[in-house]
């Protein structure tokens, strides 16, 4: 209910006012850090704070002159290069893996799916630190830690449960008297998959993905202990540049990010939305 009835008694305007209010200051404590980089990523000097010009709006305090240097630093373009090189195999790996995961734990002759269930998605529970620790210790005994694939496997283990819990989520609504009806025409499991399931279940299956993608993208804790300088990805060059040199050009950086996630997850919005139409939740 979006406007308060005209009968609403002292107490229910109260409480409805008070929501929205506290509503917008938990929005604005989520948001105000992300909100502050972006202009100081703008600032024409080397400083982590507004600087007095930049308060009076004065056109000269603010240069691209950070951006500048993202986009002509060997030491950034590599970092971004590998996180490009990184990303979309582990997203590949997670989107199918995950998805089979999902669609084999949706039957119902399936024994113990919940302790299955819980197994994949561990990841999502287990703190970070630790599991990038195993992985380290893991990777060390079968020659993967150090390496590409190293990093590739264990991003695409991080957004394996993200793949599994949006395309769980989706064939909840799936009809699976579609798949029986095309059985019953002589199409075979696979056929039956790409042609009437995969197209129905999409939404979840490229909303899980972009997760993933995300989850490998922004990743620093693990790369750091599965992977080498070869693998050096654009958040480990980040943590880099806090630790050991303090570069204005991450905050350059942290707002392409900033951008780039938004974009991402206004696709998973409209997916989701797209989803909900095609199963009838929501009006065209």
């Amino acid at each position: 209910m979006n406007e308060l009835p005209p009968y609403a008694t002292i107490g229910q305007r109260v409480w409805f006012y008070s929501f929205r209010v506290i509503c917008g200051l938990i929005f604005f404590f989520l948001i105000a850090p992300i909100i502050t980089i972006i202009p100081l990523s703008f600032n024409a000097e080397n400083f982590f704070t507004f600087t007095p010009g930049m308060l009076a709006l004065d056109p000269d305090a603010y240069s691209l002159r950070h951006y500048e240097d993202f986009f002509t630093n060997p030491d950034w373009q590599q970092a971004m290069w590998n996180s490009v090189r990184i990303a979309p195999v582990a997203t590949i790996m997670s989107v199918s893996l995950g998805t089979l995961a999902a669609i084999g734990l949706s039957q119902s002759h399936v024994p113990f799916k919940g302790t299955i269930m819980a197994i994949l998605i561990s990841p999502m529970i287990v703190p970070l630190i630790i599991s990038a620790a195993g992985m380290y210790f893991f990777y060390s005994r079968i020659g993967l830690q150090g390496t590409y694939w190293g990093v590739v496997l264990a991003h695409a283990a991080l957004g394996i449960p993200f793949v599994i819990i949006t395309v769980t989520a989706t064939l909840v609504g799936f009809d699976r008297s579609l798949t029986r009806a095309a059985a019953s025409l002589g199409a075979n499991p696979v056929t039956t998959f790409f042609r009437v399931q995969m197209p129905l279940i999409l939404p979840g299956v490229i909303s899980g993905g972009l997760f993933a993608f995300i989850t490998s993208f922004d990743e620093v804790v693990v790369v750091l202990f599965v992977g080498s300088a070869a693998q050096k990805t654009l958040p480990w060059q980040m943590f880099i540049g806090l630790r050991e040199q303090i570069s204005p050009t991450i905050l350059a950086v942290a707002t392409i990010l900033v951008i780039f996630s938004i974009a991402l997850l206004t696709v998973v919005e409209l997916l989701r939305r797209r989803s909900e139409r095609l199963r009838g939740m929501s009006p065209g």
